[in-house]
């Protein structure tokens, strides 16, 4: 809905939260923003939201391409093991980059780090599209990952500038929909480009992504500059020499709170990669070293943003906000625990199921065609109740609910059917989940800390992944190699590396044959545990969502002017 919304001051979201009186001090990005809502047409903003959601799509179809192909491209290179691997390496880099991107949004304007981000997301995809060996894979996915994340990133935070508090919502639930397109036309697309050449979908992602993206930045900085006309907008830019300029970089960007951060989660994090990819590392000096100096470098970080910082990366009374902190930790397990069995679940259908790719690509795309439709009907209700604490409440139980049934489905002797039933399940809980975390922290801050509690609700995120991919990594490489050993008939017992680490070889074996039972057992086995792994942790976000205040979000405005 687009409705004119009046200018009005903030209302507290709690008392206790929100009781924290300061002097705000709004930032170029932020004034920038609101100056533009304040002045433009509804044409303005219609096309805003159609550029944005097509931004959206070609996220969902790399996506969707990335998930399906990437088997098959790392078996190509000998490392089909190593999937987890590349999952940790991109979760690191999208963790290090929000932060950044987030103090762009604020302190310069929305088109900047769009432009920047389209330009990263274009050098991974050509570096994808030319790799020839699993190291340049692993470095163009960081640069995929990296450029995505941040348009995406710059994405929600648009979303949330132009759009009502009570809206905010269905506005995630439109931009979100292309996902329901890709759950029809992914897996074709991803089997189509198997047969003749993988490379050619991401070059074909690298030239639409720049069409879709750039008129978005175009209508966004006419905006701008027609707001400059009407009423011009005064930014806190100076004349400054060399030194104060990279002094007040330096102060603004909050470099050293931003260094400290982003050291002690790759500390933390690269922890995960080195004991996830090798068997019995977890012992290992160097890995409980790389885990405590990284936990005491987060540390540091807090108790500087709270008593050293000048410009704070986020202020403080919203880095100890229960609400905030609640859904910080409930993004946190949520993604450990769906990162525990994923990434091997295409792999995991071909395998024991049968299916080919198309098939396993539509079996996996239920949840992203029920998840952004469900999404329509969470904004609905968040919009007529004003509360959205209840949802997240009825959605745990049911992701829990859809793991269960797969743990117990996911031998070869069901039907695939069943596990389509478990998709549907997973795309109510997730959809609800995700869609809700960001109304959440929203709901929780200021408008001119929007970029910054996103930043820290995708920095959540990011670090979960990385453990979940990083627990996924160690159950597949202590569980599927031994399983193969003790399955495998003798004939093909000493193929046991080549089965273990290239899914066509898996495949190549046909269904009935000794060797091809003996694969499907030690996969049903892997994924077993993966899928326990998940539901196990997943059971921790009840007690993160009762944390979460429940704040009214109806007749709430904290933007102004023309909005969705």
């Amino acid at each position: 809905m687009l409705n004119q919304a009046v200018t009005s001051a903030i209302e507290a979201p709690s008392a206790k939260e929100e009781s924290h009186e300061e002097t705000k001090e709004i930032q170029d990005g932020v004034r920038i923003a609101e100056a533009v809502t304040m002045s433009w047409s509804k044409r303005s903003l219609i096309m805003v939201y159609i550029c944005m959601w097509l931004i959206y799509f070609v996220r969902a179809l790399n996506g969707n391409l990335t998930r399906n192909l990437s088997p098959y491209i790392t078996s190509d290179f000998q490392g089909h093991s190593l999937l987890t691997v590349i999952d940790i390496i991109t979760s690191i880099m999208s963790a290090a980059c929000t932060m950044p991107i987030a103090k762009i949004l604020n302190l310069w304007d929305r088109v900047i780090a769009l432009a920047s981000m389209l330009l990263i997301a274009i050098i991974g995809l050509i570096l994808m599209a030319c790799c020839h060996d699993i190291t340049t894979y692993c470095v163009a996915q960081a640069f995929v990952t990296v450029g995505f994340t941040g348009l995406i990133f710059c994405i929600d935070v648009l979303t949330a500038d132009t759009s009502t508090v009570q809206d905010r919502a269905l506005a995630f639930a439109f931009t979100s929909s292309p996902y329901i397109i890709m759950a029809f036309a992914g897996a074709p697309l991803s089997e189509s480009f198997n047969k003749t050449n993988w490379r050619w979908a991401y070059g074909t992602i690298s030239i639409i992504l720049p069409t879709v993206t750039v008129p978005l930045i175009i209508v966004w900085w006419l905006a701008k500059k027609n707001a400059q006309k009407e009423n011009p907008i005064i930014l806190t830019s100076e004349r400054r020499s060399w030194i104060e300029h990279i002094r007040w970089f330096i102060v603004e960007f909050d470099m050293i709170g931003i260094f400290l951060l982003i050291a002690g989660f790759s500390l933390f994090l690269l922890a995960f990669v080195l004991a996830g990819s090798q068997a019995g590392t977890w012992h290992s000096t160097k890995i409980i070293c790389m885990i405590v100096i990284g936990g005491v470098t987060i540390g540091v970080f807090v108790c500087y943003e709270r008593f050293l910082a000048t410009k704070p990366f986020i202020p403080y009374h919203l880095l100890v906000s229960r609400t905030i902190i609640g859904t910080c930790l409930l993004n946190f397990t949520y993604i450990i625990a769906a990162s525990c069995w994923d990434a091997y679940f295409t792999s995991f259908l071909q395998v024991v199921y049968n299916t080919t790719l198309m098939q396993a690509g539509y079996v996996t795309a239920i949840a992203n065609l029920i998840s952004p439709l469900w999404l329509i009907g969470v904004g609905w209700l968040v919009r007529i109740t004003g509360r959205f604490k209840w949802l997240l409440l009825c959605a745990i139980p049911v992701y829990m609910l859809a793991i269960g049934l797969m743990i117990h489905f996911r031998s070869p002797g069901y039907s695939i059917g069943f596990m389509c039933m478990c998709e549907v399940f997973l795309g109510f809980g997730t959809g609800t989940i995700i869609a809700l975390e960001q109304t959440a922290v929203l709901a929780a801050s200021e408008h001119e800390n929007y970029a910054s509690v996103l930043a820290v609700l995708g920095l959540s995120g990011s670090i979960g992944g990385a453990i979940g991919s990083s627990i996924s990594g160690a159950i597949w490489t202590n569980t599927l190699p031994n399983k193969l050993k003790e399955y495998l008939p003798e004939e093909t017992k000493s193929q046991w590396y080549e089965i273990y680490e290239s899914l066509s070889v898996q495949l190549s074996f046909e269904v009935g044959t000794p060797t091809r039972n003996a694969i499907e057992r030690a996969y049903a086995l892997a994924q077993r545990n993966m899928l326990i792994a998940g539901v196990s942790i997943m059971a921790i976000t009840i007690a993160w969502v009762l944390l979460i205040k429940d704040i009214r979000v109806k007749g709430r405005t904290d933007t102004k002017g023309l909005l969705f």
